[in-house]
């Protein structure tokens, strides 16, 4: 007989993998979309000139058992830095955690700028330039 409590289920199905740069562009997209984020910023020269543009200002790594993610923001100029900072936190620990079953353990903000009212601000799919983003 089969044990149909999931969390005791002895069957196993196969391996899941997750890509680092799938989780840095859940990242990418979950801060993209707050309120007061202008746009994400590159923090080495060598992802200016990558032709991809997955995750761009957002980097995640691993420290001991920790999952740690850095992200480079520019924000829209009269925002609360603070408030939007601990907004991408939020957002980004429960949006990866709710799409890969991943725990992030920091989430660590850099402000790299503030853009003024008057700048406009990138189309989303300029930010990522992926056709994941398109909805066809």
């Amino acid at each position: 007989m089969t044990n149909t409590n999931p969390s005791t289920n002895t069957e196993t199905l196969g391996e899941i993998v997750i890509a680092p740069q799938v989780i840095e562009t859940l990242v990418a997209v979950a801060t993209a979309k707050i309120d007061g984020v202008y746009s994400l910023r590159n923090k080495r020269f060598a992802d200016l000139i990558g032709k991809k543009a997955d995750g761009r200002g957002v980097y995640v790594h691993q420290e001991a058992d920790k999952v740690v993610v850095d992200i480079y923001v520019y924000l829209t100029y009269g925002v609360s830095v603070p408030s939007v900072a601990i907004a991408i936190q939020e957002t980004v620990k429960d949006n990866v955690f709710n799409m890969s079953d991943i725990v992030v353990d920091e989430v660590n903000i850099h402000v790299a700028g503030v853009v003024p009212e008057k700048t406009p601000k990138p189309d989303f799919k300029e930010l990522f330039d992926e056709d994941f983003l398109d909805a066809d």
